[in-house]
């Protein structure tokens, strides 16, 4: 792969080129393009702080190269699902403040408290979480979550004067910090729907009720990506970014540009094979599909093991600067994309071509989203169900310097 071609595909300089050509599949992070995106975020959400969401392996792209890139480029917070991904930052040295709010019986608090690590509270938590602080002998540190509406997590506006003065009654024994208030948005992605309106007023509520039980919060929010971008009513102290960390657009109106971000991940591959068939040749399991004419099909290494949606047929597979949709069934290991005529030499010759998936759109080149609508799902499932056989490889693992200009924010929150 030339340096050019693949600078067309988005993924980076020379010498991280020559590495992740050798292999045969891979998922290309541009831990530059997570700074981009989070310094886009600081600079919307300011005076409010950022915390850079890196749930679920940081959406598919590594949780621990993400967190590091986002802290440096000015996330303040780091934000989890689950306790035991909290554990794994600690353990490769991230030391920031980082919250886990999705727990079950059998969640490590003790591990959480003895880490450091802010735990969400929307209820029975309280008693277990006060377990482990006695346990540790260290008070933990507590958000207390209340739900505005979504109906997931979250304390109930009819219990949350309850809960509140069990937690400031543990406070006040110096068990624990109530840190934080926080809930969580249900349709801030479709901005003119009227429920983000009703939830910021229950939010504000439960707020003013935590004020007068005597809680002095560090931190308030509410706000995931979309809210951030076109609701700056919502961003309080701190807004949690997950999707756009990653440079993908909440909004089906705006694309990513439009936004002022940059898709960070570029899932690509080398052709199997390549070979010419007569008309009516099927492809793949069902033989859903027959060539037309005289054809040239390629074979793309990346099936639904991998994270490709196996109903996604149609989605754009890119080689040598053209698209072409998956035709066929897409199987676990493998899918088929129609190159159309082309000679026995041509041919041959694409054998081992790159095949991009999808990266940052730069030229035309295929995008998660083009995949969300050949699936009939969103952006972040595309990106998050990547599987671990696809190994990740880096680039621009050092930060570098020029942040992007104010007027990059002004257009893309524009495009709202």
């Amino acid at each position: 792969m030339t340096y050019e071609a693949a600078a067309d595909i988005g993924i980076g300089s020379r010498a991280s080129i020559a590495k992740s050509a050798v292999l045969e599949r891979s998922a290309v992070i541009d831990l530059d393009a997570v700074r981009h995106n989070v310094r886009q975020f600081v600079a919307i959400a300011s005076p409010a702080s950022v915390m850079a969401v890196v749930k679920a392996d940081a959406y598919g792209h590594g949780a621990v190269q993400v967190a590091r890139a986002a802290l440096d480029a000015g996330a303040a917070w780091l934000g989890v699902a689950h306790i035991s991904e909290a554990l794994a930052l600690r353990a490769a040295g991230v030391d920031a403040p980082l919250l886990a709010w999705l727990h079950t019986r059998e969640s490590n608090f003790q591990a959480a408290v003895a880490a450091g690590i802010d735990v969400g509270i929307s209820g029975w938590e309280l008693d277990a979480v006060v377990a482990a602080a006695r346990e540790q002998e260290r008070p933990a540190r507590v958000h207390l979550k209340v739900d505005t509406g979504l109906g997931r997590n979250g304390c109930t506006i009819e219990d949350w004067d309850q809960l509140l003065g069990q937690a400031m009654d543990y406070q006040d024994q110096g068990l624990l910090r109530v840190v934080g208030i926080f809930s969580h948005l249900a349709v801030a992605d479709e901005p003119h729907r009227p429920e983000t309106d009703e939830q910021l007023a229950v939010f504000r509520e439960a707020i003013a009720m935590a004020e007068d039980a005597g809680v002095d919060t560090e931190v308030r929010h509410i706000a995931n990506t979309p809210a951030t971008l076109s609701r700056p009513d919502s961003h309080f102290d701190l807004v949690r970014v997950g999707l756009g960390v990653y440079g993908l657009s909440p909004f089906e109106g705006a694309t990513s540009a439009e936004l002022g971000l940059h898709p960070a991940m570029t899932v690509r591959t080398l052709l199997s094979n390549c070979k010419k068939v007569p008309e009516g040749q099927g492809v793949s399991y069902g033989l859903n599909y027959r060539t037309t004419g005289e054809s040239t099909l390629g074979l793309v290494p990346l099936g639904y093991a991998d994270g490709v949606p196996r109903i996604a047929t149609g989605g754009p597979v890119r080689v040598n600067g053209v698209n072409y949709p998956v035709v066929g069934r897409i199987a676990m290991d493998q899918m088929v994309i129609d190159l159309g005529p082309l000679t026995a030499d041509a041919a041959n010759a694409l054998k081992g071509a790159e095949a991009v998936m999808f990266g940052d759109g730069a030229h035309g080149g295929p995008t998660a989203d083009d995949w969300a609508a050949a699936a009939g799902t969103n952006n972040y499932e595309i990106v998050t169900r990547i599987s671990s056989r696809v190994p990740r490889s880096y680039v621009n693992e050092l930060a570098t310097l020029p942040a992007a200009p104010a007027g990059a924010v002004d257009a893309g929150t524009a495009a709202l």
